[in-house]
């Protein structure tokens, strides 16, 4: 995009679901089958490694009552035990890597269909319901289920992790509905609540039309279609290629000052202004 030249995108005409523009947050994720490979490269090198560290000792172990030659206990053992306890996650990683490195046609391909919008310009939040009374199962009908944003409130959920550490996700719950969206899948768990907290504030910010778009690189290319946006820019005088033009060390830079601005964030120590309004039960 710097030198002004276009980079074909050899997946541009599959639809993915994903929607991140001036209008609407749209959010997708790949399918099990794309997952599969994923987790059968990712997991196959995790237990690679694991069970790598986990036989050193028993090797050792076993070598040292052995009573033929050092070269001759390891072949033994290697045939009879190494074979397959790390043959098998080696296995694993590498027809998983093999796949996603050369064959992406095999694991790069769409879903469904979305879980979740936000819509900017309507003001609405949107679920996408797959089981809709079995509509989808019969004729593939994706229910909706769509509300105001306003009438929304943000919760962080707070869950032990297997080692008992805690692991805090955001929520977004409808106040008289039903309609949840959890966003872990968007932003990992995890032991601080700042990101949760974080998220939630781009979340506002994207939804209110009074202010304009966050300012991060997708959207450089939409913030002369938002109006509100465009006007913000043009009075400020913001350079509409910030982001595109800006050179990696800087980048490097903002990012690092983003992270401490999360790092920073003062959620709860502002006031709850839904406190006047709403009861809040437990």
């Amino acid at each position: 995009m710097a030198t002004n030249t276009f980079d074909p995108n050899p997946y541009g005409h599959i639809d993915f679901h994903i929607r991140d523009d001036n209008e609407r947050f749209r959010y997708a994720l790949l399918p099990a089958s794309s997952h599969f490979w994923m987790y059968m490269s990712g997991g196959g090198r995790f237990l690679f490694f694991l069970f790598l560290m986990a036989s050193i000792l028993p090797y050792f172990s076993e070598i040292s009552i052995e009573t033929k030659s050092v070269w001759d206990s390891t072949k033994s053992i290697f045939l009879e035990f190494f074979s397959w306890f790390l043959g098998l996650p080696l296995l694993s990683w590498a027809i998983g890597s093999t796949v996603i490195k050369h064959f992406p046609s095999l694991w790069i391909k769409p879903s469904r269909g979305p879980i979740w919008e936000l819509n900017r310009r309507t003001g609405l939040v949107t679920v996408f319901d797959y089981k809709n009374n079995g509509e989808y199962k019969k004729n593939g009908t994706i229910g909706e289920l769509t509300a105001p944003f306003y009438e929304f409130d943000a919760y962080i959920a707070t869950s032990p992790d297997s080692q008992g550490m805690p692991m805090n996700v955001l929520y977004l719950a409808h106040r008289y509905r039903n309609i949840m969206i959890n966003f872990g899948a968007l932003l990992c768990p995890g032991p601080e609540v700042q990101p949760a907290c974080a998220l939630w504030d781009f979340i506002q910010n994207y939804m209110d039309v009074s202010r304009p778009l966050p300012d991060l690189p997708q959207y450089e290319e939409y913030r002369h279609l938002d109006p509100t946006t465009a006007e913000y820019d043009r009075r400020t005088g913001r350079n509409p290629r910030f982001w595109i033009d800006m050179d990696d060390a800087t980048f490097k830079q903002v990012v690092r000052e983003m992270h401490q601005r999360v790092a920073n964030i003062d959620t709860f120590q502002r006031p709850n202004l839904m406190a006047a309004y709403v009861t809040y039960v437990d």
